[in-house]
């Protein structure tokens, strides 16, 4: 079957054709996982079941917006917008196992209404920034960190951006604006030695041929009261534009909450006990929402994003190659602002 590359995507020449078409998938068989003589037939039904997951709402059409609701039917588009492969911030934030309100495969599955095939999706952004922390110097006063930072696709080739870099803190803020012509970049920051707050490193690459092709990397800097594990003190739930925070810990306090973008930085306004209202930004960035606060005498942050990005849901195939024929539909797909890679596995009776 035809393959449409996701290199030919970052080819400036076709940036306006194929942002203004339909994005259009590509269906293959996957090796060594399925017999080469697997059927045309099962293809083009995959394919169809697969086309169907992205280009329609399902039932209820707003079944992402609340956390409570399970479809009856599944589909991941988004209800209102007028092109197709626009996928819903929500219901692509609920297949993502951090979130409280995510969908078991079983009710992936049942709302599926295909008893005899096995499911897996996977939404990532378009292209990777890898962050390395290469050396720490240490004074008085301040702590340098050293960061190479590279962006590549998931086949190691570079990709030319523009990159934001961002550490935050509890009454800490510091932005440095890098330029990535070859892939890669080295830069420094610089937090205060004091610092009791943990700090988080958060940097943005958007691609110099598309704006809306956005890639984040979040990087936990060491402090004073060291590292912990994410969700040791809260765990975090974006959905319907609010976050809910439920605290993993009894002596959790929370003492600010923030989101940030390519573009910025802003302070979350607090709407409940333990929710925050999320703005409706018009950026085509993931938003990377922060929480901190205080357990006892530990200083903590805790963090996820919006949409939860990269998700990882439905059957490992591994486990089945003997049993199941599995086909592999790769599409580029919008949600909010931005562009990403969404791969749909679909495996059946072996043939």
């Amino acid at each position: 079957m035809p393959a449409v590359s996701i290199d030919t995507f970052f080819a400036c020449s076709l940036m306006v054709l194929l942002v203004l078409s339909a994005m259009s998938a590509t269906a293959r068989i996957l090796q060594p996982l399925v017999n080469t003589m697997a059927s045309h037939e099962a293809a083009q039904r995959f394919g169809e079941i697969a086309k169907h997951v992205l280009l329609h709402a399902g039932r209820p059409a707003d079944w992402g917006q609340d956390g409570q609701t399970v479809p009856e039917e599944f589909g991941l588009a988004d209800a209102v917008a007028e092109s197709p492969y626009a996928l819903d911030v929500d219901k692509v934030s609920r297949l993502n196992s951090e979130n409280i309100y995510c969908l078991s495969y079983a009710q992936i599955f049942t709302s599926l209404r295909s008893p005899d095939l096995s499911f897996r999706i996977e939404i990532k952004p378009v292209f990777n920034v890898e962050l390395n922390l290469t050396s720490v110097i240490q004074d008085s006063d301040e702590t340098i960190y050293m960061f190479q930072a590279a962006t590549k696709r998931d086949e190691g080739s570079p990709v030319s951006t523009s990159l934001k870099a961002f550490v935050l803190a509890e009454n800490l803020l510091r932005a440095y604006t890098l330029q990535n012509t070859g892939g890669r970049v080295d830069f420094n920051i610089t937090v205060p030695t004091s610092l009791e707050s943990p700090a988080l490193l958060v940097v943005f690459a958007k691609s110099t041929c598309n704006s809306r092709i956005v890639s984040y990397s979040v990087y936990p800097l060491t402090v004073q009261g060291g590292l912990f594990p994410r969700g040791a003190f809260l765990k975090l739930s974006p959905i319907n534009h609010t976050l809910i925070v439920k605290p993993t810990s009894s002596g959790a306090v929370l003492t600010g909450a923030y989101a940030l973008t390519f573009n910025g930085l802003w302070q979350l306004t607090q709407t409940g006990s333990n929710t925050f209202r999320i703005p409706e930004f018009t950026d085509a960035s993931p938003t990377v929402l922060m929480v901190f606060g205080l357990d006892s005498t530990r200083h903590f942050a805790e963090w996820t994003v919006y949409p939860q990005i990269p998700i990882h849901a439905g059957v490992d195939f591994t486990s089945l190659r003997s049993a199941s024929d599995v086909y592999a539909f790769e599409h580029l797909v919008s949600i909010g602002y931005g562009i990403y890679k969404c791969t749909i596995f679909i495996g059946g009776p072996k043939t």
